[in-house]
């Protein structure tokens, strides 16, 4: 079963693959695969520039002494969830 994104989850992928440069089109991030290490390949300064987007884009802070980072940035998913109930604009 192929695993579709949520307008969202695109909108943020679209991001991503904008301020990343990726070889990647967005609709093929899969929404529960690792961002970092094995899945889609960031490090940890591109997990700084996502959410440097990501906070610029819809008006919400991701600090980077949040006990939940690991969590928020470990898949498309889980940022997108986040981002659905913290943003701003």
């Amino acid at each position: 079963m192929i695993e579709t994104n949520t307008p969202l989850q695109l909108e943020i992928a679209e991001l991503m693959v904008q301020a990343l440069n990726l070889d990647v089109a967005a609709a093929e991030i899969v929404p529960d695969a690792q961002l970092y290490g094995s899945g889609l390949g960031l490090d940890s300064i591109d997990i700084l520039e996502v959410a440097l987007v990501v906070s610029k884009r819809y008006g919400l802070q991701l600090k980077s002494d949040n006990e939940n980072n690991h969590q928020i940035f470990s898949s498309l998913r889980n940022l997108a969830e986040y981002v659905a109930v913290n943003k701003t604009k």
